[in-house]
């Protein structure tokens, strides 16, 4: 799964206060409280930009961010009630793109990630205007979906989950990712969902008992696949 932010800090209770409020403004964010949960973190899932403190408890945030930069340029704001300004040069020394201290507002801090998002072409800001493959149009903006020139009708919901598997392209999405990202509803249930598919592909398949554009991964969700299975 794919988030705006990931929290790496050993203060779970702020760590979690800080990510439900990041969430409740739209970005999504998980949060960790170790480098070891960090590196378990990044192999099932992926964030366009990190908040990491410097003393964790397993190891060091100076370290973790070294390690990083050797794989990634993902952004990596420092979080730290260090308030000396060494610590503040190495940070930026090592790769780090911006230094907060503790306390920090939620306001603040929130208005700093999404402008790092936005000005590095992540988050939710980061969205193609349409989707076009020669055949199946998806206007974003628009909310329109035309299919070889016609348009066809989609409820909001079905436009959204349409949106959501396109913009994840050729990604196993579950369906309980459908369920908190789309419904914003953990408790959807399946046969919701399934109905749903199969109005969308009644819409944009050229035959929906064999579709080629949103497949069935059995027993773990939908993979929207560009019409190429």
């Amino acid at each position: 799964m794919r988030y705006d932010c990931l929290i790496i800090d050993d203060e779970k209770l702020l760590a979690d206060s800080t990510a439900e409020y990041f969430n409740l403004f739209g970005v999504s964010t998980a949060a960790v409280y170790s480098v070891s949960e960090c590196w378990e973190f990044f192999l099932r899932d992926t964030a366009d930009l990190l908040l990491l403190d410097i003393n964790l408890g397993d190891g060091s945030g100076f370290e973790l961010c070294r390690k990083l930069r050797e794989k990634t340029e993902i952004p990596i704001l420092f979080i730290s009630a260090r308030t000396s300004d060494d610590d503040q040069i190495v940070a930026f020394h090592i790769g780090g793109d911006d230094y907060v201290q503790k306390p920090y507002s939620l306001a603040v801090l929130l208005a700093k990630v999404q402008a790092v998002l936005k000005r590095t072409g992540n988050g939710p800001q980061a969205i193609e205007k349409e989707y076009f493959d020669g055949r199946l149009t998806v206007d974003f903006y628009g909310k329109q979906v035309l299919v070889d020139g016609k348009a066809v009708k989609l409820t909001a919901l079905e436009f959204r989950l349409l949106s959501y598997l396109i913009r994840h392209e050729n990604k196993v999405i579950s369906k309980q990712e459908l369920f908190e990202k789309v419904w914003e509803d953990r408790f959807t249930g399946d046969g919701t969902l399934n109905v749903h598919i199969r109005k969308i592909r009644e819409a944009i398949e050229r035959d929906p008992g064999k579709p080629k554009y949103i497949i069935t991964v059995w027993g773990e969700g939908y993979r929207f696949c560009g019409g190429k299975e």
